[in-house]
């Protein structure tokens, strides 16, 4: 195996995930320099919060929703300040996690025209 300092953060997962198959306190620190490794190292090896590396998660709107969804399974007041500043992912979240209306997010939601139509015939049933 590859030294640390040179393995990526998808190869420390993958190992972590595969080999391990448990979590790998020695790769963490690699795991956690990418959101989207991060995310899924807390999904499917740590199986619940991750709160070392709740910040970088919740750095990007994608990986915040994930976390939410997936890995809080509900709401969570600091993914949804991340989450509410895209509209795609402001939108499935009203969508999957809230299952109704996100009116905090809907200025966000609204001012893309493609998630605005989504949001208006999936949450809100109106125009």
């Amino acid at each position: 195996m590859q030294d640390l300092e040179k393995m990526t953060p998808e190869v420390a997962y993958w190992h972590a995930r595969d080999v391990v198959k448990s979590r790998w306190p020695e790769a963490e620190a690699v795991i956690m320099s990418e959101p989207e490794w991060a995310f899924r190292y807390a999904r499917d090896v740590v199986k619940s919060r991750w709160p070392e590396a709740e910040a970088l998660i919740m750095s990007e709107p994608e990986w915040a929703f994930r976390y939410a969804r997936d890995v809080i399974k509900g709401r969570c007041s600091e993914a949804e300040a991340v989450i509410m500043t895209s509209p795609l992912w402001a939108y499935r979240f009203a969508l999957e996690v809230i299952r109704g209306r996100w009116i905090e997010a809907e200025a966000t939601i609204m001012a893309c025209p493609e998630w605005a139509y989504w949001y208006a015939l999936d949450i809100i049933k109106a125009r």
